[in-house]
This record gives C-alpha cells, sequence and structure tokens, in this order.
C-alpha cells in the first residue's frame, strides 16, 4: 500500500428493494482536510486516463456502476513508498469502497467494465496551478495499460 492512500471499506444495508450505503462523513479520519468540490466522470467500456497528480489536493474516488482498474504511483521522494505502482478495483462486484488519493502520487485508471460511473470529492475547488499531467506511458512509472486485468 502507498504512503497515504487509504481504501475505506464500505458497509452496504440492502433488502428487497435496493440498498442503502454511506460513502462519506465529514468526521471520517481519512475526510479530515474536507470537501472542495464534487466531480462525476462517466468512462465507456475500454477507456484509459493517465496519469493525473496534484500538489495539495486530495481526491476520494467512488465507483457507482461498472468496474474500474485504479492505478496510482508514488511520485514523492520523500516517500518511504516512492516508486510503488498500486491497482485497485471498484465497483460492481467488488467490496464497495472508497480511495483516498493524497498529493504526490499520480493516479489513472480504467474502465473494465462499462459504463463506469465514478463520483469523487476534492478537497478544493479546481485550480490550474495544482494540476499536473504524466505521459500515459511515461518511463518513470514503466505501466502497461494495455494489460488485461482479470475481473472478478
Amino acid at each position: 500500500m502507498i504512503v497515504g492512500v487509504i481504501v475505506k471499506e464500505l458497509v452496504t444495508h440492502a433488502d428487497d428493494r435496493g440498498f442503502f450505503r454511506e460513502i462519506i462523513r465529514a468526521s471520517d479520519d481519512f475526510f479530515a482536510e474536507g470537501f472542495g468540490q464534487w466531480s462525476h466522470s462517466l468512462m465507456y467500456p475500454g477507456v484509459a486516463k493517465a496519469w493525473h497528480i496534484h500538489k495539495v489536493q486530495i481526491d476520494w474516488w467512488y465507483v457507482g456502476s461498472g468496474v474500474l482498474k485504479a492505478v496510482l504511483h508514488d511520485t514523492r521522494e520523500e516517500s518511504a513508498t516512492y516508486g510503488e505502482t498500486m491497482e485497485i478495483l471498484m465497483g460492481e462486484n467488488q467490496q464497495a469502497k472508497v480511495l483516498r488519493i493524497p498529493p504526490g502520487v499520480a493516479h489513472g485508471c480504467k474502465c473494465l467494465l462499462g459504463p463506469v460511473n465514478l463520483f469523487y470529492v476534492t478537497s478544493r475547488v479546481y485550480d490550474p496551478a495544482d494540476e499536473g499531467r504524466l505521459a500515459h506511458d511515461d518511463a518513470a512509472i514503466g505501466y502497461d495499460w494495455l494489460k488485461q486485468t482479470p475481473i472478478t
């Protein structure tokens, strides 16, 4: 696990009408930085978006439908997990979860089964000065977005 990345497993209350699932509370320890903006991204099967990185902003991701492979890479030289890459499957038929992505951790995703509805909260409102991009095939990361990930 990359330092500062937190996966909050969610509790689902299901019955014959459907389900109720609490995603984030203001009192959650992993949400201490607070609310800046809530956004929604729709992705079609096979679409990959990478790499995105922030200097200050924290993201919290939740997948409402479809299956998303979230990929994180630690670019923080002072971090104990510098250079590490991790993958997390989110969405349908996965343990329900929220993913916290700290500043300095490059992140991308790929829609494995879709469409995917990704809902995400950020700790700040959009600020172009905080936005960073790395090429999807950045040699320093060395991640293969075309490799197949089994959906379990």
